[in-house]
């Protein structure tokens, strides 16, 4: 199944199957966004800005929310 074939199948939903569809993918999407960052960590992506926030905090360049 190609993308094309998915729009062409969507465009046949109800408005109501539109819009659970669309809440459906809100989350698919998330859950991958999820992995992603969790995949990043875990492989040190984040080291170096974690390192530079700890450097920033301890010198007193920050503030807090």
């Amino acid at each position: 199944m190609t993308v094309k074939n998915i729009e062409q199948e969507i465009s046949k939903l109800r408005h109501s199957e539109v819009v659970e569809l669309g809440a459906w993918f809100e989350e698919f999407e998330s859950q991958l966004w999820d992995k992603q960052i969790e995949h990043d960590a875990k492989a040190g992506r984040f080291d170096t800005f974690i390192e530079q926030a700890k450097s920033e905090y301890a010198a007193g360049r920050s503030r807090t929310l």
